[in-house]
């Protein structure tokens, strides 16, 4: 069977997610850095570690995993919508998470602040959402596969943050036939019943689609249990040296149509 339609995730496999994270971190902690003297790389790395357990004492904790919702989502995450009850959970609690990660994280720096830390975990959100980055090649590429074929967007996380991301780069939407956010469905990927219900939408079967994404825990390992050819989009040089391994593997979205063609040829 020949190629019909192509799955992508969304956060860095066609957004730069990380760097958005890694320059909202930055700014926020410059002001910690003028306000408090504390070292801004120092703070970073200690905010990280705090908010990383905190995140995981939640009883949401369990909950976020399953939908795919990382600690520093919900440093600038909303959680305002989504039917599940566990939305609302998120909502009420993530005001004090960030001025928590925020406060211990200056603590641990022998600085007693918690109106700077309060301060820091609102600022965050504002630095976030300043910034929306896709790669080089994003636009090139999806242009170039939108006159060959259905495509569809698979992405973890909350509906309103991801459609808050989305919104930040408005040209990236149009491109898909279907968006599908875990969260609208209760569970996250690696659930093959994400993908099943990608192909059902598609119309495809799942030999005629590839998901290309750059987690191997989620989007990797989902396609391969549901038989779409898996598409490793590798930039930073990991190794897949564990039980998940991709069927094909890139450094660059440039190489996905060779990719595509080579699994026509095989036919």
């Amino acid at each position: 069977m020949t190629v019909k339609a192509v799955l992508f995730d969304l956060d860095d496999t066609l957004l730069w997610d990380e760097r958005s994270v890694d320059e909202a971190f930055q700014a926020t902690c410059q002001v910690a850095a003028q306000e408090a003297g504390v070292d801004p790389a120092r703070l970073e790395e200690v905010v990280r570690r705090e908010a990383r357990a905190l995140y995981e004492s939640y009883e949401t904790y369990p909950f976020t995993v399953n939908i795919g919702i990382n600690p520093f989502e919900g440093l600038w995450g909303k959680f305002e919508a989504g039917e599940d009850e566990h939305f609302r959970r998120l909502q009420r609690i993530v005001p004090q998470y960030r001025a928590d990660a925020w406060t211990k994280g200056l603590r641990a720096l022998g600085v007693d602040d918690p109106d700077l830390g309060k301060k820091l975990g609102e600022r965050f959100p504002e630095e976030r959402r300043k910034r929306s980055y896709v790669y080089e090649e994003t636009f090139e590429v999806l242009d170039q596969l939108k006159q060959r074929y259905k495509l569809l967007l698979l992405t973890n996380g909350s509906p309103d943050l991801q459609q808050e991301k989305l919104n930040g780069v408005p040209e990236l939407p149009p491109y898909f036939d279907h968006i599908m956010i875990s969260g609208n469905y209760g569970y996250g990927k690696p659930d093959e019943r994400l993908f099943q219900e990608a192909l059902r939408l598609l119309g495809v079967e799942p030999q005629e689609a590839v998901m290309v994404g750059d987690k191997l825990t989620t989007d990797i390992l989902g396609a391969n249990r549901t038989g779409i050819a898996s598409v490793w989009i590798n930039r930073r040089g990991m190794s897949a040296d564990g039980e998940i391994q991709p069927r094909y593997e890139i450094t660059t979205l440039r190489d996905l149509q060779r990719v595509i063609d080579e699994i026509d040829k095989a036919g």
